[in-house]
């Protein structure tokens, strides 16, 4: 009898990883839904957005992340000196991010900020709570580009100004409009609405790190 890995196991994704744009320093990519950024814990789950990449490229260095269920935009640095600029840039948050979500309910106001403070749940990992005595400054911009009345859905691009681990997840969740197909967030009824979690990334604007030219960049929507 094979035993069990004593870790999660990711389900094998066979949607392509599409390379958007490639020079000398960057690899910008559209990351499908289920499918790692970076390689997880043990052979199973080697398969990622960064392994993918190595097999083409002799350098591929980490820059950020997106959940495993989300899908969109994502930049690797192809040196160690573009990935220390982009770092930084990231760091001082001179990096431009922007997300398309399907939120469940009719979101009012129709723009405006989420300043929620979010801390690690240790009880619940890896879920994130609200929290004022542990939390972090977490901020969120948001405005509504459609409401669906016969779904009771509303579309909604949000724009995360600091990058708290499941921050839109949970900013949205707390103010009573849960991302359709969230498994760790939403209700059950909410989470059956959707087979994947309703969240692309699909926007990302950078300095260059060579040029320091601004660049914009776009993931096609994913639903």
């Amino acid at each position: 009898m094979t035993k069990a890995p004593p870790y999660y196991v990711v389900p094998v994704c066979n949607e392509p990883l599409t390379e958007l744009y490639v020079d000398a320093d960057v690899i910008v990519v559209a990351k499908p839904a289920y499918l790692l950024s970076v390689p997880g814990r043990g052979p199973e789950n080697r398969d990622s957005a960064q392994y993918r990449l190595a097999q083409q490229y002799t350098e591929v260095h980490v820059v950020h992340r997106l959940d495993l269920d989300t899908s969109g935009i994502m930049i690797f640095a192809r040196n160690q000196t573009a990935q220390r600029r982009l770092n930084r840039a990231f760091a001082e948050r001179r990096v431009e991010k922007a997300y398309l979500a399907e939120l469940y309910g009719h979101l009012k106001p129709k723009e405006g900020f989420i300043t929620y403070p979010i801390a690690p749940d240790w009880e619940n990992r890896p879920r994130q709570k609200i929290c004022y005595q542990e939390g972090k400054a977490s901020i969120t911009q948001y405005q509504l580009l459609d409401y669906d009345e016969a779904r009771n859905i509303s579309r909604v691009k949000l724009e995360p100004i600091t990058g708290r681990s499941h921050q839109l997840r949970i900013h949205t969740q707390h103010i009573g409009h849960p991302i359709v197909g969230c498994d760790l967030y939403a209700p059950e009824a909410v989470l059956a609405m959707s087979p994947r979690l309703q969240l692309h990334a699909y926007y990302l604007g950078f300095n260059h790190p060579s040029t320091g030219l601004w660049q914009d960049h776009y993931a096609p929507l994913a639903f």
